[in-house]
């Protein structure tokens, strides 16, 4: 038996599947949410600050704070932590609120 969270509990993950980020093809386990698959291609930040312009990734990792803020499939505001990877999911990052015309 491994010492690794899936060889503990005897799981045998099924194929990877493709998630497109920015334009990048990127892995992703079924299952796995959308924030686990960008830290696991070394993406730590994917959304800026609507003042200042500041990187964000995911904070908390559980849906409480709303750092981890991303346009899924054309859709923004989605909780990178709480969103599971689906095969050809379209990622994009976001910019402050999602929502450029609520600019100051």
């Amino acid at each position: 038996m491994s010492c690794t969270p899936a060889g503990l509990v005897r799981a045998e993950p099924h194929s990877a599947i493709s998630i497109d980020y920015d334009g990048r093809k990127l892995p992703a386990l079924p299952g796995q949410s959308i924030a686990a698959a960008l830290w696991a291609a070394g993406i730590v930040s994917w959304r800026t600050t609507r003042r200042g312009g500041r990187p964000r990734g995911a904070f908390c990792g559980m849906g409480v704070c709303f750092d981890c803020l991303i346009t899924v499939n054309g859709r923004p505001n989605q909780r990178a932590c709480l969103v599971p990877a689906h095969d050809g999911d379209t990622v994009t990052p976001q910019e402050g609120d999602g929502r450029a015309d609520l600019a100051c």
